[in-house]
């Protein structure tokens, strides 16, 4: 790859800037008010979103009849960098336009489409995905809430977990089992669904952060349309997988949790209550120098993915790549970053200054990002067979029913 604009790139870069630096300043949020995920500056968020997708900017890559502008991935990635410049809501919006409206505009009739795009665009509408249950995480084929066929309508009951952003979410994507008779990775289909129809409830779980963006849901005899299914009867697996494959592009980025390396690196540049700076200590130097290698690889395999997918091809191993490295480097990053504050990187709460909750709040992101979109076992496993091509695991149970594998 050829990392220089090109003249057409750099005409974009201009015209980037300019906007964001007129525009962007409108939108910061209140100091300490902003959490990773963006739940508690959404208000703010929605406006954000809205004035991103006036101008073209919210999915750039995506069609104009779907409100982008058909522009290039490399052109995304640019607005991304210059973005990056401007204090800014957390992005509330990349579950429902990372994840789940691509497989809408991948799966669903185009009617669908059309009613659920430009809303989802806007951050008028938000959307879940509800894939993961107590018994179905890293071995997601396991899911067991059920759904059977009642004339025109498919009936729910069973139980999701860790949906983000659930207890905000307009709509949600879910997959569940509609055939225990065949073997778990056959006998699943896959549905979008009013969040707010009768029989869904929503409970959110309190992390160690303080903050409730989890949920567990449960359905109660919920009805969801046939018209409603994405893909086949018992392609529930096809679609899951293709969701997963775009979950783990939109978890590849540099700054998900709202720290990046260069963040650490100011900070270390800057004398601490001893008057030392952290950045001459030659332990402290070695990591950054560690961490910002790593920070490099994810942010250039993330670039060559993207110019992969400008050119029709769909996301490879190296998502999963990616994503195996982003977790813990952001992890490792929050964590030298509470180091260097000494002692008063325990301060929590009020005592606590923005930065230093900043960086609290990635530490404490970073170990759920080591489980959301596959955790890294789970991400191992790709990277050993669909790269090493080590030899798989044995998978004894897709020669059984489902039923007779949970009893």
């Amino acid at each position: 790859m050829d990392f220089d604009d090109s003249p057409q790139e750099a005409a974009f870069r201009a015209e980037a800037r300019a906007w964001l630096a007129a525009n962007a300043p409108l939108y910061a949020p209140a100091p300490g008010t902003a959490d990773a995920e963006g739940f508690l500056t959404l208000p703010l968020a929605r406006r954000w979103q809205a004035a991103k997708a006036d101008a073209g900017y919210a999915r750039i890559t995506w069609p104009k009849e779907l409100g982008g502008r058909a522009g290039t991935a490399i052109e995304e990635v640019i607005f991304e960098e210059e973005q990056r410049r401007f204090v800014l809501p957390p992005d509330a919006f990349g579950i429902s336009l990372g994840m789940c409206l691509p497989t809408m505009i991948q799966w669903a009739p185009e009617i669908a489409r059309d009613r659920f795009v430009k809303p989802a665009l806007r951050g008028d509408e938000i959307w879940c995905q509800l894939f993961s249950e107590p018994a179905a995480g890293s071995d997601l084929a396991n899911v067991r809430t059920r759904a059977f066929r009642d004339g025109d309508d498919w009936v729910v009951n069973g139980q999701k977990v860790w949906t983000t952003g659930a207890h905000v979410s307009d709509w949600g994507v879910v997959l569940v089992r509609t055939d225990p008779l065949e073997e778990k990775y056959a006998g699943m289909s896959c549905f979008w669904l009013n969040m707010r129809s009768p029989g869904i409830e929503v409970r959110p779980i309190r992390q160690a952060s303080g903050h409730a963006a989890f949920n567990e849901v449960f359905f109660t005899d919920v009805r969801i349309a046939d018209a409603q299914r994405l893909g086949g009867v018992g392609e529930g697996w096809k679609v899951a997988i293709s969701t997963l494959m775009k979950e783990r592009m939109a978890v590849n980025e540099a700054d998900i949790a709202n720290i990046t390396v260069d963040d650490v690196v100011a900070m270390a540049r800057r004398p601490q209550r001893d008057g030392a700076r952290p950045i001459d200590d030659l332990a402290v130097r070695a990591r950054l120098a560690n961490l910002y290698a790593r920070s490099a690889g994810v942010r250039y395999t993330r670039y060559r993915m993207l110019t992969n997918l400008g050119r029709g091809e769909l996301p490879g191993p190296e998502a999963a790549m990616g994503k195996l490295v982003l977790g813990r480097n952001i992890q490792e990053l929050a964590r030298l970053a509470l180091e260097m504050r000494g002692p008063a990187g325990l301060l929590h709460g009020e005592d606590a200054d923005d930065e230093l909750a900043a960086m609290q709040e990635a530490w404490f992101y970073a170990a759920g990002l080591r489980i959301a979109g596959g955790t890294d076992e789970i991400l191992r496993n790709t990277i050993a067979e669909r790269v090493l091509g080590l030899p798989g695991e044995m998978r004894v149970e897709t020669a059984h029913p489902f039923n007779e594998i949970v009893g």
